[in-house]
């Protein structure tokens, strides 16, 4: 902006940051900001929170730091003073097949917990968000939805693919490959050689995981600016996106353009329906309601199977298809999936975005370029229903869910092999004792029951890399990586620590799921399960202190997005009104 051209002041008599810089009264917390080298007029314009989930535990997020730096710059540059902070991350990759994961989707929670408890103790007056690994992205959404003052999200960006024997790989590639090891299809140096070669740069996972699904939410719901989400972490474009970002988040506090005015029922559905479009995580169908919950609209996972059915699988992206996050990138992105289905007519064009702009608005100029096939007209689409499909029956009458893009076969019948935690269940499979046609259960990883609600990728794709994902099916109250697919219905509810019919079924008992028709059911009367049911008895599980204890008192069901309060609807005040 030129020089003789002077925006106009910010207002603070309306703005939460009043609370700690004006007034006589506020000369202590004003001797706080000057010892950290802020000026008068520093101090004088909006304080805004640039929070990141940095750490070293993971190339998810090791570039977040630097991203950071460049947001703030934009920040300054469009008249606001920013505040660098930072959160937790439990990155899955790292957590899987453990005691760890339980600490997976309870980071969901405390991540939104803590952005809310940071921007309202230093009364911020608008937020950036920088997220890398799963739970960070939707926990950072959450808290700006929850807050509602001016908020931009940005994710760092995806890793590079890695190459092994001629083809790209990724993170899921070497969880497959514990299970080739298992029975000898890969040798000791050749499991070595992936997993040296799956993961070459800082980003996230490669595929249409569940950190990358998330960030097609962040551009789908409006949160984040067009084309954000596509950049590999390592690439110097992320900057420009960075300093965007930061001089948006501006923009939207002048507008007095709030989270809740972009976040409405309709910016959900478009969420919804660009991962039903992309094949992206079964995780989709439990954060997106989280996020719901935040703005008090109604949408659980019955609503997120409602837009499933109804919208055509178009993204050709792993683990279901054959592309990574890269490929999106170099066809134009996200705005390119999203454009497929404006044009088909199942996006809503109308829904205010970060920009001041609406989607139709933002995609105006955006081209399906032809002669790619990552991502398919919406008149031509690899099926005529979304990769994501919601199951309902007696063995699950809160629903559960199964990711079906790629596959050919969508019915399943067999004897159940029950399981009462992980890692009973992967000790089976690694020495291959089941049989084929048998339907695992894994039970008592619910939310309350973990607690925390585990994934069971180390599993899934132990069965994958033995070769039998399509003669095998698992079904969990916990959930699945974003990596996972072939017959694994996740989500059942209500749980087994509740007494959910998963919790009542024995070795033996005939579990059918049909993918197309959308039922899942164990062929026991209502009076044998009503039965079984009065002989059950709850069960403690080993986390009766600390913050797992605390999360299994808290958290509700899966169908409803495993939220943890009551959301807007019991809301009196939102922060951004103090």
């Amino acid at each position: 902006m030129p020089d003789d051209v002077r925006r106009p002041a910010f207002d603070k008599s309306r703005l939460p940051s009043r609370h700690v810089t004006v007034g006589p009264e506020r000369a202590p917390h004003r001797a706080f900001l000057y010892s950290m080298g802020l000026t008068d007029e520093q101090i004088a314009q909006p304080l805004v929170g640039v929070a990141t989930t940095w750490n070293e535990s993971a190339p998810c997020n090791i570039s977040l730091a630097r991203q950071a730096q460049v947001v703030k710059k934009g920040v300054a540059a469009g008249g606001g003073t920013p505040r660098e902070f930072t959160t937790i991350t439990v990155t899955d990759g790292i957590a899987m097949g453990h005691d760890g994961m339980k600490s997976s989707l309870v980071s969901r929670e405390v991540i939104a917990d803590s952005v809310e408890l940071s921007m309202r103790g230093h009364c911020y007056d608008a937020l950036v968000g920088l997220a890398g690994c799963d739970k960070s992205l939707p926990g950072l959404m959450m808290a700006m939805v929850r807050l509602n003052v001016p908020s931009v999200f940005m994710y760092g960006g995806s890793i590079l693919p890695g190459r092994f024997q001629g083809r790209d790989v990724t993170i899921g590639d070497v969880f497959e490959g514990v299970g080739a090891h298992s029975v000898g299809k890969l040798s000791d140096e050749e499991l070595h050689e992936l997993e040296c070669a799956a993961c070459p740069s800082a980003g996230s996972c490669g595929g249409l995981f569940t950190a990358n699904t998330m960030a097609c939410v962040s551009e789908a719901i409006g949160l984040a600016l067009p084309g954000s989400a596509g950049a590999p972490a390592p690439y110097d474009s992320r900057d420009a996106y960075a300093e965007a970002s930061g001089q948006a988040v501006m923009e939207l506090l002048r507008q007095n353009i709030r989270p809740r005015d972009i976040v409405t029922r309709k910016a959900i559905e478009n969420a919804a329906t660009v991962v039903a479009a992309a094949g992206g995580s079964t995780n989709g169908g439990l954060h997106i309601p989280a996020i719901a919950n935040e703005v008090g609209i109604d949408f659980d996972l019955h609503d997120f199977g409602e837009i499933c059915k109804r919208t055509p699988y178009i993204g050709d992206l792993k683990p279901g298809g054959r592309y990574v996050m890269k490929d999106l990138h170099d066809i134009g992105g996200v705005p390119v999936l999203m454009k497929a289905l404006l044009d088909g007519g199942y996006l809503h064009g109308d829904c205010m975005t970060v920009t001041g702009k609406t989607v139709a608005e933002n995609l105006r100029n955006v081209v399906v370029r032809q002669g790619q096939d990552v991502v398919r007209p919406t008149s031509a689409p690899l099926s005529p229903t979304g990769g994501l499909m919601v199951l309902k029956g007696n063995l699950a009458p809160q629903g559960a869910i199964v990711k079906v893009a790629g596959m050919a076969n969508l019915r399943f019948s067999g004897p159940a092999l029950c399981f009462d935690r992980e890692e009973d269940a992967f000790e089976a499979v690694d020495r291959r004792r089941y049989k084929d046609g048998d339907v695992i259960v894994i039970r008592y990883e619910g939310p309350r029951g973990g607690p925390g609600m585990r994934e069971m990728l180390s599993t899934t794709a132990a069965l994958y890399g033995q070769g039998v994902g399509d003669r095998v099916a698992l079904l969990t109250d916990g959930r699945f990586s974003g990596a996972t697919h072939g017959f694994c219905i996740g989500h059942v509810g209500p749980e087994a620590a509740v007494g959910g019919p998963i919790g009542l079924i024995r070795n033996g008992d005939m579990i059918t799921i049909d993918a197309q028709k959308g039922t899942i059911d164990v062929a026991l009367s209502d009076a044998e399960l009503a039965d079984r049911r009065r002989a059950w008895q709850s069960r403690r599980n080993d986390h009766q202190s600390g913050c797992l204890w605390r999360y299994s008192q808290t958290v509700g069901n899966a169908e409803k997005g495993a939220v943890t309060h009551p959301g807007a609807r019991a809301e009196t005040r939102a922060y951004a009104d103090i």
